[in-house]
């Protein structure tokens, strides 16, 4: 026997949840009324693989074309006679961009698919990598024409984890949510190993614009084969249609956006995953200067490549441990806490040894010790949002991760760290602002954060039971 129960306010009008003894019909349709917009045909585990793969190599060439201005920032302001400030605002300008397209990016994904916003944007921030050279040497002010391209690179680049966030909370269930997001994120740890020991060679031997046309030709030839091979090459991705339609889809969010900003455990990831961001950002941004202006006789391989080789077994160890403990029935919320706690509470002692005077050898460990427990963070914050909020899971992450604190974050962190570097001329200072702000978003997270549904107002639910 079945037993459906009809939700009144806390859904569109028609939408119906079964409780279940017996699964929906494959039609969704049951006693008259309509499939929950809600329910999206999960993978199945071939397909989920194969998606798994292409997403994992897809970040892995974003982190390829993001730290190319990074790994190529010394070169370049040796060539163009840039100051500490000017780096560091070239570098935080990509923060400018990224915060516009993050609401955007996840409102589009919640109505026509992650897979295409993902296509279209790869396809045009991989062209724009391309294009960097040639825009630095026709401009006559390369300062400026740098710190356009990076805020272009951000705006093409922001709707990427809104998206996959999206498409992961539509095609997979809770269960694997875990690995999937951390092997994922993985990529843009093999990516920024991939572009740190490459990109190094490449720049000793070919010069720092060969590092960009390999990275952006690699990264359209992605968005290519994916078009052709998983979207059958299928003609336009996004219509005007598609995007005005958002049915009851649409007017749930419209409905219950502002219940949503209420609630603590929403609260609670804006400002972890905020804490979470800058601060990675912030060392993925000045770790390569730390390194060549600390031990400027070491081999600039070994500090871009050995913390990125630690990292990317971290991240996939990480999402098989958080998966295996829901399996046995630990709390997901207590999951999501543990795995955060490593992210930024561990990995805060190891940066906080950093500001002490160390060896080369002690400061690679440090931060290979840092950036390994970082990755922890794909199994908390950035799968709680789907906890929370699996009906609009891309437009929340885009608006936790573009509202104008996302954009302070990014920007004024990195460029801040750039003035306390040239204004103490100790780099410890930018270390001790790291830990601090990791720390603050750790107890936020370990105080306030949720795994239960909070986009669903359960206290204005009406039940009516049918037996079948």
């Amino acid at each position: 026997m079945a037993v459906i129960q009809k939700h009144g306010k806390s859904c569109s009008p028609d939408l119906v949840c079964f409780k279940e003894n017996h699964p929906p019909d494959k039609t969704g349709v049951a006693g008259g009324h309509k499939k929950c917009p809600e329910h999206h045909t999960n993978w199945p585990r071939p397909v989920a693989r194969v998606w798994t793969v292409v997403l994992l190599l897809g970040t892995c060439l974003l982190y390829c074309a993001r730290v190319a201005m990074p790994i190529c920032a010394v070169s370049m302001a040796e060539k163009f006679n840039w100051t500490k400030r000017e780096s560091g605002m070239v570098l935080g300008s990509f923060f400018w961009g990224y915060c516009f397209t993050q609401v955007f990016g996840g409102y589009v994904s919640d109505r026509v698919g992650g897979e295409k916003v993902l296509l279209l944007a790869a396809a045009a921030w991989g062209s724009m990598t391309a294009f960097t050279p040639i825009l630095a040497h026709l401009c006559s002010q390369p300062i400026l024409s740098m710190t356009l391209a990076r805020f272009l690179m951000g705006l093409l680049q922001g709707v990427h984890y809104p998206s996959l966030a999206s498409l992961c909370s539509q095609k997979v269930v809770e269960s694997e949510r875990g690995f999937l997001m951390s092997t994922v994120g993985s990529g843009s740890y093999l990516g920024t190993l991939l572009i740190g020991g490459a990109g190094s060679l490449m720049l000793d031997l070919y010069g720092w614009e060969s590092v960009f046309y390999i990275s952006g030709f690699m990264s359209v030839l992605w968005a290519y084969c994916m078009w052709k091979y998983l979207l059958k090459g299928e003609g336009p991705l996004i219509s005007l249609e598609s995007l005005g339609s958002g049915g009851s889809q649409s007017k749930l969010t419209k409905r219950h956006w502002l219940r949503l900003f209420k609630q603590r455990a929403v609260w609670a990831v804006i400002v972890t995953h905020l804490c979470t961001a800058s601060t990675y950002f912030t060392l993925l941004s000045w770790l390569p200067t730390f390194f060549k202006e600390s031990f400027p006789d070491a081999k600039g391989w070994v500090f871009n490549v050995i913390p990125w080789l630690v990292a990317i077994p971290s991240s996939l160890f990480s999402g098989c441990l958080s998966d295996h403990l829901i399996s046995q029935g630990v709390d997901t919320v207590s999951v999501r806490k543990l795995m955060q706690f490593f992210s930024m509470g561990v990995s805060s002692v190891f940066t906080f040894l950093l500001c002490g005077n160390t060896t080369f050898l002690w400061a690679v460990a440090f931060v290979s010790a840092t950036m390994g427990l970082t990755t922890f963070s794909h199994s908390g914050v950035s799968v709680n949002v789907q906890d929370l909020a699996p009906s609009c899971a891309g437009s929340l992450f885009g608006n936790i991760d573009g509202d104008c604190f996302g954009f302070c974050a990014g920007v004024i962190m990195v460029y801040f760290s750039g003035y306390l570097i040239e204004a103490t001329g100790s780099w410890a200072s930018v270390f001790a602002l790291i830990t601090t702000v990791n720390l603050l978003g750790l107890f936020t997270f370990l105080a306030f954060a949720e795994a239960r549904r909070v986009d669903i107002d359960s206290s204005k639910i009406r039940h009516h039971n049918i037996h079948i």
